[in-house]
């Protein structure tokens, strides 16, 4: 036993934390987590879940639209946003409980209150001083507001979006990353008329471009209004409600609601670290080693406080692989190669590897691309189209990214991700005998490369 309270102890209680906690306990380790929020952090209180779970709500609007072509008699039908949201947070409350009995059935004590570190071993949670041999900063990031008038005042970002009391009948979405478009494509399918406000001359940026293309396309064709090239330059309200965002080309975008999607930064204000002697970049990201060791050698740190791969699993894979290596004798890491993301926007997007820009930067590659429209809107008569992409390494045969936009495709995405880590070829592709009649054996039935 250490002269410490604690052998580890997580600052945050959110994915990432909580799996380094349960696993560092596991292996035999006196654990204590702090949190000052709801526990499972972004992802399960204003992130991947809700969200998730407002995109089901956004999609069944198309389905009760094509039911008419298969035979079903709808009728008028409405939506209840209050209803949705209420919903929404028991399941969230939910989860909260979950996450509880996790760390309480690991043995895991949980401190409520903001931890700030007050030397390398120490840190103060409200009235409490603890001390830690080693410490887990893994404390996630918090969105970003623009730095113009009127912002903080009257707008919204992501996190208050799901907790809206009404829905909002016009909505202005500045940002074109993922966050963005999919509340364009939330928004605008349970009713609201939504402007979308980039400053770039195309969404998605580090997308491949033909999913950027394809999304944004499809986005103009849905009704979004999509404004490229343009900055916010303020935003005011006037007594009855209505925000006015006016806009670097002069223009002024009357709505009733203004969600800025500018970014995220890691959540470090405030948290000691200056006084730890823990290093950070310059956007206050902390910097860590391929161990996960901070400047300070017994602290460290995981998943979006280190602004690095900015995903849920990889914090859980991370703070996994930092419970084993410290206290469970089993040294290793994660690979960051051919992680599969999905953008849960309409259409939704699945991508693993490489983009064809990033390829051709490294490889002589051949590009697979097919586009068409799905099996099911051959009766309904929607327009939607589908796009599937392989990048091949022409050298090797490798299969360098994958690709798609369209139904599913988040959920056919995994599955490729499993083939590509295993390395596997176009032929490896060529060879597999397609399940008929679906969407995702075009994957297994491009032959012909296209035309550079």
């Amino acid at each position: 036993m250490s002269d410490y309270d604690f052998d580890f102890f997580v600052i945050g209680a959110g994915s990432g934390g909580v799996r380094a906690a349960r696993i560092a306990a596991g292996h035999g380790a006196r654990v204590g987590i702090a949190e000052d929020r709801d526990l499972g952090g972004t992802c399960v209180n204003v992130g991947c879940v809700p969200k998730k779970l407002l995109a089901y709500a956004a999609h069944f609007r198309h389905d009760l639209e094509d039911a008419g072509a298969y035979g079903w008699n709808v009728g008028t039908f409405t939506h209840d946003w209050a209803r949705l949201i209420a919903n929404k947070n028991e399941e969230i409350s939910r989860l909260n409980g979950v996450y509880q009995r996790l760390l309480d059935g690991a043995g895991v004590e949980l401190i409520r209150g903001r931890a700030v570190l007050t030397g390398p071993h120490s840190m103060q949670i409200g009235d409490r001083e603890v001390t830690a041999e080693r410490i887990l900063i893994a404390v996630g990031g918090w969105p970003s507001m623009p730095d113009i008038p009127g912002a903080d005042e009257f707008g919204i970002s992501s996190n208050e979006a799901f907790y809206l009391d009404d829905m909002p009948e016009r909505v202005v979405i500045v940002g074109g990353g993922y966050i963005a478009v999919e509340f364009a494509g939330i928004f605008h399918a349970l009713g609201a008329s939504v402007t979308l406000v980039h400053r770039g001359d195309r969404i998605l940026r580090g997308f491949d471009q033909d999913l950027r293309l394809e999304l944004e396309e499809e986005l103009q064709r849905s009704g979004v209004d999509v404004l490229l090239n343009t900055l916010p330059a303020g935003l005011t309200a006037d007594a009855n409600g209505v925000r006015r965002l006016s806009l670097s080309d002069g223009r002024e975008l009357p709505c009733d609601q203004v969600m800025f999607a500018t970014g995220r930064r890691p959540k470090t204000a405030g948290l000691g670290l200056e006084t730890a002697g823990v290093g950070v970049d310059p956007y206050g990201a902390v910097v860590v080693d391929d161990q996960y060791r901070t400047s300070v050698p017994n602290i460290y740190a995981i998943g979006d406080v280190t602004d690095r791969f900015n995903l849920t699993p990889v914090a859980i894979a991370e703070g996994h692989a930092l419970a084993d290596t410290v206290f469970g004798n089993r040294p290793r890491g994660i690979s960051y190669e051919n992680i599969p993301t999905a953008v849960f926007s309409m259409p939704p997007i699945g991508t693993v590897g490489l983009t064809e820009e990033e390829a051709r930067l490294q490889f002589d590659v051949g590009i697979y691309r097919t586009r068409f429209r799905p099996m099911r809107h051959t009766l309904s008569g929607r327009q939607d189209k589908i796009m599937m992409k392989l990048i091949v390494d022409r050298a090797s045969d490798r299969v360098l990214g994958c690709h798609m936009i369209g139904p599913d495709a988040p959920e056919i995405i995994q599955a490729l991700g499993v083939a590509m880590s295993a390395g596997a070829t176009k032929a490896d592709f060529d060879s597999t005998i397609p399940v008929h009649p679906t969407a995702a054996e075009e994957f297994v039935t491009m032959r012909s490369p296209v035309t550079d």
